[in-house]
């Protein structure tokens, strides 16, 4: 049998440079951080929301009322609106 036959074929194609955030999502920072004020990714961390170290995606899902001066990796654009419709700032990294 040729030795491309017996050889394994490997399935599908991993992108060494694909980034895997890890998702909080706005109600969760309005709960956690009720006082308002700054809010870093390793705020995130300590408040255990996240794991440190890693990529924080912040996403829209819930709702705010406290004013939050967010600063994440990166943000979905529902919860931008949502940060600053509260009268607070999404700022990325």
């Amino acid at each position: 049998m040729p030795i491309h036959m017996r050889l394994p074929k490997l399935k599908g194609f991993k992108n060494p440079n694909h980034v895997e955030y890890q998702v909080v999502n706005v109600a969760d920072l309005a709960e956690k951080f009720a006082d308002g004020g700054d809010v870093t990714v390793a705020d995130i961390a300590a408040a255990g929301l996240v794991r440190a170290n890693k990529p924080v995606k912040v996403l829209g899902n819930g709702d705010i009322n406290v004013k939050l001066n967010v600063t994440a990796d990166k943000f979905s654009k529902s919860a931008v609106e949502k940060i600053e419709a509260a009268g607070g700032s999404a700022n990325t990294k």
